[in-house]
Order: structure tokens, then C-alpha cells, then sequence
């Protein structure tokens, strides 16, 4: 346990360090939040024909409304924790490769989610928008690695008894 703990933690410092560095930041955070942006708002565009993102932000055309997806908001640093429990816990790496591939593929459709929700209650009650957003998205992402983190080691679980049980039949 103290294995995984401390490897979990050198993974998450390393992640977030290479997370801030300015190369970093210009040429793989910003372009995916940019790309976010457009995912939300031609998702947003099947229903609502005043979306529109420009840059990384998504906005209403009509009422000039828009939400800045910045840091910390565009599910990396959420990624980031998944991965480094993914890697930190031992278990084989075609296991590991799945994990963080389903990992990272849950983590932003939430964070998708959660974007467009924000994009709507952001232009509905800034009260109830500023709630969900400082407190109520940040803890349902978390929530989110969490859960994925529990059912990918679940999953683990159940491929290594599988073959046991065989070989005892």
C-alpha cells in the first residue's frame, strides 16, 4: 500500500509539473481546450443555434453570454490523478492501457457535460452557476475519477480470478 501511495503521489507531482510548463501549456492544453469548446458547442448546436465557441470559449451568440473553459476546468488535471492511481496501481500494462484510455474517455465526457451545463445555468441564475461550478462540478469530477478508478480495479480484479478459477476446475 505504501508502494502505490508513494508512486501515486511522485506520478501526480511529475504530471501536474510537466502540466505547467510553458511548451506544455501552449502546445497540448491549450489546443485541447480549444478543442473542447468546439466539441460543446457543435454538441450545444443540435439543440441551441446560438452556441458558437470561439477560442476556448463557448458563448451564446445572441445574448453574449459565453463561459472561458481556463484551467483546471478542461478535465486535465482530473485525467492527470486518474492517471497516475492507473499506473501507481500494480497490475498489468495491457490493463493499465485500457484503463487509461476508458479513464480519459469518461473523465471528458463528464467534463463535457458538465461545460454545457455550466454554459446554461451561467445564463440562467449566476448564483446557482457560481455554486456549480466552485463546488458541485468540482466534486462530481473527482467523484468520477474515483468510480472509474474503483470499476477499472474491479475489472482488474475479476481477469486475474478468471483464470484462477479455471485452472482449479
Amino acid at each position: 500500500m505504501a508502494r502505490f501511495f508513494l508512486t501515486f503521489l511522485a506520478l501526480q507531482l511529475s504530471l501536474f509539473g510537466i502540466n505547467m510548463l510553458g511548451v506544455v501549456q501552449q502546445h497540448v492544453v491549450l489546443p485541447w481546450t480549444m478543442l473542447l469548446a468546439r466539441m460543446c458547442a457543435g454538441l450545444v448546436t443540435w439543440f441551441d443555434s446560438t452556441a458558437a465557441a470561439a477560442g476556448k470559449v463557448l458563448w451564446n451568440t445572441v445574448t453574449g453570454f459565453g463561459v472561458s473553459i481556463e484551467p483546471g476546468c478542461n478535465g486535465i488535471e482530473a485525467c492527470i490523478v486518474l492517471f497516475a492511481a492507473i499506473v501507481a496501481f500494480p497490475s498489468s500494462w495491457r490493463h493499465k492501457l485500457v484503463g487509461l484510455l476508458v479513464g480519459f474517455a469518461a473523465v471528458q465526457a463528464l467534463n463535457i457535460v458538465r461545460v454545457i451545463s455550466l454554459f446554461y445555468l451561467g445564463q440562467w441564475n449566476t448564483q446557482i452557476f457560481n455554486f456549480a461550478h466552485e463546488y458541485l462540478w468540482q466534486a462530481l469530477i473527482m467523484l468520477d475519477v474515483l468510480i472509474v478508478w474503483l470499476l477499472w480495479v474491479r475489472a482488474g480484479n475479476k481477469a486475474v480470478a478468471a483464470p484462477t478459477q479455471e485452472a482449479a476446475a
